[in-house]
C-alpha cells in the first residue's frame, strides 16, 4: 500500500491550519518544479493524478478549492486530521503556515524524516518506519504567535496475503468438503469482510467486527457439498479491508485460484460383494432344485 500524502493550506488572512490527505503517488510529477516556480505547493494540474485507495483526486481538488477560494471569505476545503498508515510504512506530510512569511516552520517528530522539498509558506517531509500510534506536531509562529497542528496517525495492519485451502483435491458429486480461506496478521478486524467465491459466484462471506490493534488472523470456513459444475470452475477467496470511515483506505487481495476435480460417484464395494454373493447363492439354489427334479424323473422311470 502505498503512503499517503497531507496537505495543508489556509486561506489569506486566516489562521491556523487545514488539511487535505493525499497519496505518496501523487508526488511523483509534483516535486518536479523549476528554480522561481510561483506554485504555492507542488502540484501539477496538467497531470491528472492517477487514482488509488486512498482518494487520489483529493490533490486535484485541494489546488483548486485554494485558488478559487485564497483571499475569498470562502472556507477552504479541509481535510481529515485522523489518519490511517499501514505498519512499517511511511507518511509524507505537508506543513503549511498561514502566514506568507512564517518562522520556525517544523514538523515535530522522534521519528526519522526527510525534507522533500520547500517554500516560504510550506515545507513536505517524508516520516519513515511508522510502527505504533503517533501524534506528528507540525508548528510554526507568524507575527509573533505560535500555532500547532496535531496529526493523529493509527497503525493498521492490512492483508497482505490471502490463502485458500480445499479439504479434498478431488472429490465424488454428493461428497461433502471445506473451504478455509485464512487472512494472516490483519488488525483491526472491524471493516474486514472475507469473501468466498467460484468463479464469479460468491459462496459465503463473512464481515468481521473487533477493534484490537495488534495483528491477528481471520479465518473463515465453509462446508458444501460437490457438485458436477464444480468441477469447471475455479475456488478462490478476496479479503477487503475498508478503513475509509477511520480516515484510512481500501485494501483488496485475493488468493492464489484452487481447481476441485469433481468425479462420478463410484459403487460402493461392500455392496457389489452383497450382491455377487446373492447372486451366486441364487444360482446355487437353482441349481439345486434342478438336480432334485432330475433324480426325481430318473427314480420314477
Amino acid at each position: 500500500m502505498r503512503g499517503n500524502t497531507v496537505i495543508s493550506f489556509q486561506k489569506a488572512g486566516g489562521s491556523g491550519l487545514q488539511l487535505q490527505v493525499l497519496p505518496a503517488a501523487c508526488l511523483t510529477g509534483a516535486l518536479h518544479l523549476s528554480a522561481g516556480s510561483p506554485q504555492p505547493f507542488p502540484v501539477s494540474l496538467r497531470t491528472p493524478p492517477k487514482m488509488s485507495p486512498f482518494g487520489g483526486w483529493g490533490m486535484l481538488a485541494a489546488f483548486l478549492a485554494m485558488l478559487c477560494c485564497r483571499g475569498s471569505n470562502e472556507k477552504v476545503f479541509e481535510g481529515p486530521e485522523h489518519l490511517m498508515v499501514g505498519f512499517g510504512e511511511f507518511q509524507v506530510i505537508n506543513c503549511t503556515a498561514s502566514c506568507t512569511d512564517p518562522k520556525k516552520l517544523v514538523l515535530e517528530t522522534h521519528l526519522n524524516k526527510t525534507l522533500l522539498d520547500s517554500q516560504a509558506q510550506w515545507k513536505l517531509f517524508r516520516v519513515y518506519n511508522i510502527s505504533k500510534d503517533e501524534e506528528l506536531l507540525c508548528s510554526f509562529t507568524c507575527a509573533g504567535k505560535q500555532e500547532t497542528k496535531v496529526f493523529n496517525i493509527t497503525v493498521f495492519y492490512p492483508p497482505k496475503q490471502v490463502l485458500l485451502t480445499l479439504s479434498h483435491t478431488s472429490v465424488a458429486v454428493g461428497t461433502l468438503f471445506t473451504i478455509e480461506c485464512m487472512v494472516p496478521a490483519v488488525a483491526p478486524l472491524e471493516g474486514l469482510t472475507v469473501t468466498l467465491l467460484r468463479g464469479t459466484e460468491i459462496l459465503y462471506n463473512q464481515t468481521f467486527v473487533g477493534t484490537a490493534r495488534f495483528p491477528q488472523d481471520a479465518v473463515v470456513t465453509h462446508h458444501t457439498t460437490a457438485h458436477r459444475e464444480d468441477g469447471h470452475h475455479n475456488f478462490s477467496c478476496e479479503a477487503q479491508m475498508d478503513l475509509r470511515s477511520r480516515g484510512g483506505g481500501l485494501v483488496h487481495r485475493v488468493s492464489d485460484p484452487q481447481r476441485l476435480e469433481v468425479k462420478e460417484p463410484v459403487p460402493n464395494n461392500q455392496m457389489v460383494t452383497i450382491i455377487t454373493i446373492v447372486i451366486m447363492l441364487l444360482i446355487l439354489f437353482v441349481t439345486f432344485v434342478l438336480l432334485c427334479r432330475h433324480r426325481l424323473r430318473t427314480s420314477n422311470t
